[in-house]
């Protein structure tokens, strides 16, 4: 085990919550003061635990990734996104994010690593996109290198996933189209990753077939720290927004660009305010069906 202080002033569930697929995600824990992450890293599987301490935070790793955690855990906690210099004007936002000082955007540079859940993510509820990602991490994957008393699994292999037939992920709840998708991007992982910046990561992303703006945005706010993207293609993003901002009950992602455009290069930091203040744009009409593609 190895370990670290970091000086920081962060809320570590709420600034690692977006990486928890759920509350029975296996690969991540997370509870009052301290959050448990599985993860594999270019020096290999590692588990990290940041816990609050005096003046900052606690960080311990377990396994031979655990030195490469270490380094960049500032990152992780979302110490280089820039949100110092975020000061919004007096507003709702405003109100958000003096409720919320304590948020911040982690950037892990694993990009499969966020990449193949928010595939999952995509035209589906996020009941149904939890559900397959668990029953994926539980067939799939192998337990975390943890400390006695500790049990996660670490995130899915992208080179087992390469090797599947898509019909492998409709036990999951998968579909061909999206199970093909998951398995282009782990056939290219290693080129994805190697890409030198979040640029190139980027274009590179958007060059698989598949993989749009909105995957685009899940990705790089988790794996670049990337404040300012902005959930566009959202079901639901575009009709916060526009209702936490204009009063607007629906907006579109034009709409929704054209609120957020004063906030840049934050626009991202403030989704995430927005999502945690409770806002709610109003409902009209049915909910979007949950179903068991596995059943199919």
């Amino acid at each position: 085990m190895l370990e670290r202080w970091v000086a920081c002033d962060v809320d570590l569930s709420a600034t690692f919550f977006p990486m928890r697929r759920g509350t029975g995600d296996p690969t991540t824990r997370i509870a009052r003061g301290e959050v448990w992450r599985a993860t594999r890293t270019p020096g290999g599987p590692a588990t990290v635990r940041f816990a609050n301490a005096r003046g900052g935070a606690t960080v311990r790793a377990w396994g031979d990734g655990g030195p490469w955690v270490l380094e960049r855990a500032e990152d992780w906690l979302g110490l280089a996104d820039g949100a110092g210099a975020f000061d919004p004007p007096p507003g709702t936002v405003r109100d958000a994010w003096r409720n919320a000082r304590g948020v911040r955007i982690p950037r892990t540079g694993l990009v499969l690593e966020h990449l193949i859940p928010s595939i999952l993510e995509q035209k589906v509820t996020g009941l149904e996109a939890r559900r397959a990602y668990r029953r994926m991490t539980l067939a799939l994957a192998e337990p975390a290198p943890c400390p006695a008393g500790v049990e996660l699994l670490l995130p899915p292999d992208p080179a087992r996933l390469a090797q599947l037939p898509y019909y492998a992920m409709h036990p999951f709840g998968v579909e061909k189209r999206r199970a093909d998708v998951i398995r282009t991007v782990c056939s290219r992982a290693r080129w994805i990753e190697s890409a030198a910046t979040p640029v190139e990561a980027i274009e590179r992303l958007l060059s698989i077939g598949g993989i749009g703006a909105w995957t685009v945005a899940e990705v790089s706010r988790l794996a670049f720290g990337d404040a300012d993207a902005v959930s566009v293609g959202d079901f639901h993003v575009p009709h916060l927004v526009s209702w936490a901002l204009a009063r607007e009950p629906r907006g579109t992602d034009e709409r929704m660009l054209e609120l957020l455009e004063p906030y840049r290069p934050f626009r991202g930091l403030v989704q995430l305010l927005l999502e945690r203040s409770g806002a709610r744009a109003p409902a009209f009409g049915p909910r979007m069906d949950v179903r068991a593609i596995e059943r199919i």
